[in-house]
């Protein structure tokens, strides 16, 4: 019948995609995940760690002034050492505290350098006893990853610079919070003195003002420079809908997103003459992000330079030269951006309060750090109503659970133009079946005919897609903003979802955890027992939706119809909780909405029918 051979096409479709979707993305994430795991645990047996950070450099300027690359020549004839504990390599230099209601660690005095960093309002997982996420760590442990500011000396200018190794003072004492800035400052002993003031607000970014005063005997001409460097390709998802890596905004070149491979093949990515432009390194949930005044110029870098077994990745920038005149001074000003990609901080929309330091600091598309995908124009609403909701309830379950149900009302007279077609489909099944036993062996003029009822009777055949189409988007969708952002990271619903971003936890394969073993270990088909309550309750939703259509007569159709319930219940079982709440949810309402428009329609709801039919044949 063709209202059912409509609905198994829609099926299969969504099959597909859903298959597609597991097999190009969550089982080679995973096997690359697992690899990367060994591959870094070795490297960090018995790789040591580079020590110094490449500076950058720059294309000549007037006059012929070229700053050098300070560290370069220390890297490269720097012996390599011995990986240390982070606390060791923390308590190694002098320190100045950070302490605000989002981070903690602290700035280095040796090299000036922030380069240890914890957001103390995330954990590693939903135990809130956890350790916190640790962002940056300093040279010498396995992970380094800091940031580095500071001036770069015209080509001639032998006046001594500070680098990694000057060891700053501290003007008066006391931690670096919200309200106290930290000075600090440094003398070359040949007229230069060096002072670095270094502010922090409540969330996540740094403001240094650098300022240079000359006392010497000759004017001197510098450049101010900002960099992030990160030793060592960390380990990332390894999906392809999200982007981990080198990222940033620059002028006319627009969004640059670079992996860490991608940049091992480039090694050096130039962009000259950028204006009102950022740079850093995004995880997924994190980011480090270097942001200038809107109206510098800048000589940007993104690259990567390799040191024994492991790159080093950075992006930094040089500003245009500054002459310090003999009794003369300069100050350059730089922001960094340190912590996690809240969507109400980065800036995502202005109009939902949710404007951040895009909009207060006039960034060009900082939002854009959190990777929305190719369909933002749906992903980013779709966050906000999340988010509205949330607001209110205060528990994101809550908030899908009422964002599904406005999709539906958004749909719905685009649905009941399906739903109501599909009704009318059931009711000309007498005459459908009838043309097929006055043309038995007329297939053309089964269909002639079978077109001229439908014409008469105003029936779309093809409208019973509509439903599954209109999902695949929303689908996607709320997947995207599931996956990417940090408020569903942790994000609990009731009773044992504890993570809306993460699987279902329980498991039918050990009783829901009455056998104390983990099926998903399995070699090779594991990842497919991963089968908890709620995708068993979506499962038995779609169920229920396949038998309120009538039992196709085909045996083929059939056996699609009774199975395709529980293939969609083992493939959406590995996928985020509240993907899988969605679903089910959504079938739910998708019943209800059908069963209504089939009565209005005169159509005999059939779904209790058909559940007792499936069962008297199993009793039989």
């Amino acid at each position: 019948m063709t209202d059912n051979r409509n609905t198994i096409l829609a099926v299969i479709l969504s099959g597909l995609v859903l298959i597609a979707w597991q097999y190009f993305y969550n089982v080679p994430a995973m096997e690359k995940q697992r690899a990367q795991q060994q591959a870094q645990a070795e490297l960090q047996k018995t790789t040591p760690q580079p020590t110094a950070s490449a500076t950058p450099g720059a294309t000549p300027q007037a006059g012929g002034a070229q700053p050098t690359t300070p560290g370069a020549s220390q890297q490269s004839q720097q012996s390599q050492q011995p990986v240390v504990a982070r606390d060791a390599a923390i308590a190694a230099s002098p320190r100045v505290k950070i302490d605000t209601p989002r981070l903690a660690g602290s700035v280095s005095l040796k090299g000036g350098r922030i380069d240890d960093l914890a957001l103390v309002q995330y954990r590693e997982t939903v135990d809130p006893k956890s350790p916190p996420i640790v962002l940056y760590s300093p040279s010498g442990t396995a992970e380094p990853y800091y940031a580095e500011f500071g001036w770069v000396a015209a080509t001639g200018v032998t006046a001594k610079m500070p680098d990694a190794q000057t060891v700053w003072q501290q003007d008066g004492s006391g931690s670096l919070t919200p309200t106290t800035p930290v000075v600090l400052k440094w003398d070359n002993g040949d007229g230069l003195t060096f002072r670095r003031t270094i502010s922090v607000d409540d969330h996540y970014l740094f403001t240094i003002k650098d300022e240079v005063s000359n006392v010497g005997n000759a004017p001197v001409t510098l450049y101010p420079f900002a960099l992030i460097s990160r030793h060592g390709a960390p380990q990332v998802s390894g999906y392809y809908i999200l982007h981990e890596g080198l990222i940033g905004y620059l002028g006319d070149e627009k969004l640059q997103e670079y992996a860490y491979k991608k940049v091992d093949e480039a090694k050096q990515v130039n962009f000259n003459n950028v204006t009102n432009g950022w740079l850093g390194i995004t995880d997924k949930y994190w980011a480090s992000a270097l942001l200038p005044d809107t109206n510098a110029k800048l000589q940007a870098r993104f690259s990567s330079n390799p040191s024994g077994n492991l790159h080093t990745y950075q992006t930094d920038y040089l500003l245009d030269p500054v002459t310090v005149a003999i009794g003369g001074s300069a100050t350059a000003n730089a922001r960094l951006f340190a912590g996690a990609k809240e969507a109400g901080v980065v800036g995502v929309f202005p109009f939902a309060g949710l404007g951040g330091y895009n909009k207060e600091l006039g960034l060009n598309h900082f939002d854009l750090l959190i990777d929305w995908g190719w369909f933002y124009f749906i992903t980013k609403p779709m966050f906000l109503g999340l988010d509205f909701f949330y607001r209110f309830f205060g528990n994101f379950g809550i908030s899908i659970l009422l964002v599904t149900v406005i999709v539906k009302l958004l749909f719905f007279p685009l649905a009941n133009k399906s739903y109501a077609s599909m009704a009318k489909m059931k009711s000309i099944q007498p005459q459908l079946q009838a043309l097929k036993e006055r043309f038995p062996d007329d297939k053309v003029k089964q269909q002639q005919e079978m077109m001229e009822i439908y014409r008469k009777e105003k029936i779309n055949p093809v409208a019973g897609c509509l439903p599954v189409v209109i999902q695949i988007p929303v689908f996607f969708s709320l997947y995207k903003v599931l996956f990417v952002t940090i408020e569903m990271r942790h994000a609990p619903f009731f009773g044992w979802i504890k993570d809306l971003s993460a699987p279902d936890p329980t498991n039918l394969f050990n009783l829901f955890g009455l056998i104390p073993f983990d099926p998903t270990t399995i070699p090779v088909f594991g990842h497919y027992l991963a089968l908890g309550i709620w995708p068993i309750i979506m499962g038995i939703t779609m169920w229920f939706q396949m038998k309120l259509n009538p039992t196709p007569p085909d045996p083929t159709q059939q056996i699609i119809f009774n199975w395709m319930p529980l293939i969609f219940t083992f493939m959406l079982a590995g996928f985020p909780a509240g993907l899988v709440i969605y679903w089910a949810w959504n079938n739910l309402l998708s019943v209800l909405q059908q069963s209504f428009i089939m009565r209005r329609n005169g159509v005999k709801v059939e779904l209790f029918d058909n559940l007792k039919a499936t069962f008297a044949r199993k009793a039989t």
